[in-house]
């Protein structure tokens, strides 16, 4: 089960958050987290629609279980998540000193605007994460060399008529081209609603959580 949080700070834009424990937590071992950032529908102050869609739905629909701390913000409304990549980075320093997370396996993903801000987010702080799973986000491919060193496993539908598929070939390219390790798994006559696909498949998660720093 998910709980709800809100992070405090003077400095910093202060985000509510869901989070998520793996079963039999124990605060003495460490665990891998992922950070989600949920899409341009999902922005408010109600938490619960955070997790409409990505792994946290499942744990709320299936009562599914995954072996990682899930930490999942919500953006505001009418607001992007390029407008919080410093306080984001300042509540994932929270995060990490809060809770016992091993800082090898910090892995980032998030859907449309969330995919969106999985690119820049990691282009903000480069070193901080073992892999990255951005979900039918807009890229920006001039700066793709910047996280060649980060593995990436993006998702996009080819019928995407919201973002269109040629956002993330981009930046795939981009970044295997300066030496990166970039994959796209084309959904096939999928539209926008490529996160279906990414956050059901097994193969992500087992490629996610072999991945660290």
């Amino acid at each position: 089960m998910y709980t709800k949080h809100k992070w405090e700070s003077e400095k910093y834009f202060n985000f509510g958050y869901l989070k998520y424990l793996p079963k039999g937590y124990d605060e003495n071992k460490k665990y891998p987290l992922v950070i989600f950032l949920h899409g341009a529908g999902e922005r408010g102050q109600d938490l619960e629609n955070v997790a409409k869609h990505g792994y946290m739905k499942y744990v709320k629909s299936e009562s599914k279980e995954y072996p990682f701390i899930f930490i999942a913000p919500q953006c505001p409304e009418n607001k992007y998540w390029g407008c919080y990549a410093e306080s984001l980075i300042a509540f994932l320093d929270y995060i990490e000193q809060s809770l016992p997370v091993d800082k090898d396996r910090i892995y980032l993903t998030g859907l449309s605007m969330g995919g969106t801000g999985t690119w820049m987010l990691a282009m903000a702080d480069p070193d901080r994460f073992a892999a990255i799973v951005p979900v039918c986000g807009s890229g920006v491919c001039w700066n793709g060399g910047s996280i060649a060193k980060i593995p990436v496993y993006a998702y996009h539908g080819d019928c995407d008529d919201i973002v269109p598929i040629y956002e993330s070939v981009t930046m795939i390219r981009a970044i295997n081209k300066t030496g990166g390790n970039a994959k796209l798994k084309i959904c096939y006559g999928v539209g926008h609603n490529a996160w279906d696909f990414a956050y059901t498949d097994e193969k992500l998660l087992e490629w996610l959580l072999k991945q660290h720093k």
